[in-house]
């Protein structure tokens, strides 16, 4: 698949060549590996409430099945693309590798509006979408997990559209789940807490105490929420600003994360906190913090943004939010940048506890969910970091080298299929 002036794709192509050249990857894998190996387009014909018929487009891509079955998450957009779907699926390929987990990479998505419709039209979507690549998907196939606007229930509809195909109540289908019907304990907070932990190991690596360091998050959903909480909480920093889809707030003093967090569950949004100054985005990305984590949409920090941002520490929460270039100038200044396929990792890795305890049938405390995800993550930060510095490169390419190598080693193991 060629990239695209503008593709997101293209932009991983761009982040994956540069240590594909330092392994000295072979031309076969090097195709192999940019190239995905199912691209799956489906139309969604439901009943809406007013009587009509509207079809909706789907897409699930399966980029990479080498080291186990395809996971990735669904997400309901207006935006949703099959360039964007693909290269999530490219990223989560990756992200499996550095963490460690026996999964490939997938990833799936519905051009719809989920905010204009009701809860019965998106359970009649949801399930239409799994009927249609019911044949695709399955514990040892593909492995779907919530994302952009889904959310547990969700996976839910999945999980029982799947096993009433199938015949048979079949859990570890998908992840995110209620813990009710197979879900993790854990799993609801673990990508704020992986970030938690990359931020504390960044601190520790950079040379600054996380106890009273200054945070800025942009994003304030699951992921942010949850990330400002244990920050605060667990390592003691400070969060002085944080903005979402509606506006922002800033405390230079410090911002009372659980009454923020109270308050925009009740307002769905962060806009207007009391004891607050307002905040835009354009200047969270200014301000003088020791850590900033974009916890949106991807393409966030770009070179229009980058030259102005003062952080020590970027750590990225979303997935793709800084463009080649941007990446490339921060690097240059000095700013130590977690990248998405290893800052992240936290959610499919506990994604993956969570399949191995649907499959063995044996669930895990909290407490365990969280020391294993601890160790994981320490491990993944270690092997990247390490890789950074005898390659002498930043810790993206790091990543990339990690991952790429652990692929690329099974791909040549398992041989070529004729």
């Amino acid at each position: 698949m060629a990239a695209t002036n503008g593709s997101i794709f293209g932009a991983m192509l761009q982040e994956f060549d540069g240590a594909a050249r330092i392994l000295n990857l072979e031309p076969g894998i090097w195709k192999i590996l940019t190239h995905p190996k199912r691209q799956i387009t489906v139309s969604c014909p439901i009943q809406m409430d007013n009587g009509e018929i509207e079809v909706f487009t789907g897409y699930r891509v399966q980029y990479n099945i080498t080291l186990g079955p395809a996971k990735g998450g669904i997400r309901y957009h207006p935006g949703v693309t099959l360039d964007e779907v693909t290269a999530l699926a490219a990223w989560m390929t990756w992200k499996c590798a550095v963490a460690h987990i026996p999964f490939g990479g997938g990833k799936g998505g519905v051009i719809c509006d989920p905010t204009k419709m009701s809860k019965r039209e998106i359970e009649a979507l949801t399930r239409r979408y799994v009927a249609e690549i019911v044949d695709a998907i399955g514990p040892e196939k593909d492995v779907p997990a919530p994302d952009v606007n889904t959310n547990a229930q969700i996976m839910a509809w999945v999980m029982d559209t799947y096993s009433m195909h199938v015949g048979h109540t079949t859990t570890s289908v998908v992840t995110g789940k209620p813990v009710e019907l197979g879900g993790s304990l854990g799993r609801r907070e673990a990508t704020g807490r992986g970030l938690m932990i990359a931020t504390r190991e960044s601190a520790r690596h950079v040379g600054f105490d996380i106890k009273g360091a200054t945070v800025a998050i942009q994003g304030f959903g699951n992921v942010g929420s949850v990330s400002a909480d244990l920050l605060m909480r667990e390592a003691g920093a400070i969060i002085v600003g944080v903005v979402d889809w509606k506006g922002g707030v800033f405390n230079a003093k410090g911002l009372d994360v659980p009454k923020l967090i109270e308050y925009a569950q009740q307002h769905h949004t962060v806009d207007g906190f009391p004891g607050a100054d307002p905040l835009n985005c354009e200047n969270l990305f200014k301000l003088d913090v020791d850590v900033l984590i974009p916890a949106a949409l991807e393409n966030q920090i770009t070179m229009d943004n980058a030259p102005a941002i003062r952080a020590k520490v970027i750590i990225e929460g979303a997935n793709g939010p800084t463009t080649p270039d941007a990446n490339r100038h921060l690097h240059d200044r000095g700013v130590f940048i977690v990248p998405d396929i290893l800052a992240n990792s936290s959610g499919v890795t506990t994604s993956y506890f969570e399949w191995v305890q649907d499959r063995y049938g044996y669930f895990w405390t909290e407490k365990e969910v969280n020391e294993r995800l601890e160790a994981k993550m320490c491990e993944a930060f270690g092997a990247v970091l390490q890789t950074s510095l005898k390659y002498k490169v930043d810790m993206r390419t790091a990543a990339y080298i990690v991952a790429i190598n652990r692929v690329a080693i099974v791909t040549r193991m398992r041989g070529m299929y004729a």
